[in-house]
């Protein structure tokens, strides 16, 4: 189980990892987006990221 954690948590850093090496412009225009979001918009966008990949490792289990 461990191992699979671990396996899941390396390919999340490859992921995120993505867009500021292909795209570092991108990326930083982003988060300057993502700092304007009041409190209650970046909770539930992350909410809707948990939910999205709990109904992903439901449905791929």
């Amino acid at each position: 189980m461990l191992n699979t954690v671990l396996l899941a948590f390396a390919l999340m850093l490859v992921i995120e990892g993505l867009l500021p090496f292909l795209a570092p412009r991108v990326w930083r225009d982003t988060f300057r987006r993502v700092i304007e979001l009041s409190d209650g918009q970046i909770r539930f966008i992350g909410l809707s990221s948990m939910l999205v990949g709990v109904m992903l490792l439901t449905v791929f289990r």
